[in-house]
């Protein structure tokens, strides 16, 4: 197990929203370390159900940057409380610094049973996720449940290093828990015949079918590390990992780099919401 100390650094704090159609920027108040996000209501008939946190804060003396991605279905509530507490009850985890991917799991569990405890109140929905620390400019954990991803550049490489946690590749644990698999020709696989994942937070309905439990992965930044892309499927249904690292390497400004990612993804006749987070790890 890796430890998440690097550096001790000072930093200020920035911080990100969400809304309907939303972008903005941000970096590192001692690096070269910048951010940009972008997010876009796709075509289909209901309201934006994407939101985002993109913000460096202080903890112990180590800059942190939080990098998430929450892609909600039926209603935009799962996401929303996601934003808000998913990253605090990651911190306040005891060992966190010692062992993060520990905590990290524990955080996404109890989050999950506190979005279905807060029933009704939430409403029958729920989101898929992906999240990014970044501690120190150094070290990056990466956690994901659903089909939301996160892609680093190392020297112009694309390296994926989430889990699309699909129905078919989860097939046998949805059997197992007393669920199906759906496969009607011209849609996606589903479970029950209704959600396109196989881990989400919430959907109280379909939970006992439904692992919540994240994929978590780790990565150090080196010299040849530049970018890290956080997005929804609406950007991944319609290009690859490396199509998005070609694109976002070419502009500097990571915030004209998630508009360019998210404006190429409507090009492509994305419908679903598209939400980007663009972090360009070098100067």
């Amino acid at each position: 197990m890796g430890n998440l100390c690097c550096l001790n650094s000072p930093c200020s704090q920035v911080a990100g929203g969400s809304s309907s159609c939303s972008s903005g920027k941000g970096r590192s108040s001692h690096g070269p370390i910048k951010y940009g996000f972008s997010l876009v209501k796709g075509k289909a008939n209901h309201p934006m159900e994407d939101y985002h946190v993109a913000k460096f804060v202080k903890v112990k003396r180590h800059e942190l940057g939080l990098f998430a991605v929450f892609d909600g279905h039926l209603g935009d509530s799962v996401p929303a409380y996601l934003q808000k507490h998913l990253f605090t009850n990651i911190l306040k985890e005891e060992d966190f610094w010692s062992n993060p991917t520990q905590s990290i799991a524990r955080a996404y569990e109890n989050t999950d049973q506190a979005i279905l405890s807060h029933k009704p109140d939430l409403g029958r929905g729920g989101s898929t996720s992906v999240t990014a620390i970044l501690v120190d400019g150094c070290k990056l954990w990466i956690a994901n449940i659903g089909d939301s991803r996160a892609v680093l550049s190392r020297s112009g490489q694309a390296i994926q290093l989430s889990v699309d946690h699909e129905p078919n590749t989860e097939r046998g644990s949805i059997e197992t828990r007393g669920g199906f698999v759906s496969n009607m020709p011209g849609d996606v696989a589903r479970v029950n015949g209704q959600l396109a994942v196989s881990r989400a937070f919430g959907d109280k309905n379909l939970k006992t079918h439904l692992r919540s439990d994240p994929d978590i992965t780790s990565a150090d930044v080196d010299a040849d590390t530049d970018i890290l892309i956080l997005a929804s499927d609406g950007i991944w249904k319609v290009m690859s990992n490396q199509e998005a690292v070609d694109i976002a390497r070419k502009i500097k400004d990571p915030q004209k780099a998630a508009k360019s990612l998210t404006t190429e993804a409507l090009n492509r006749d994305g419908k679903d919401d598209i939400s980007c987070i663009v972090v360009r790890l070098k100067g």
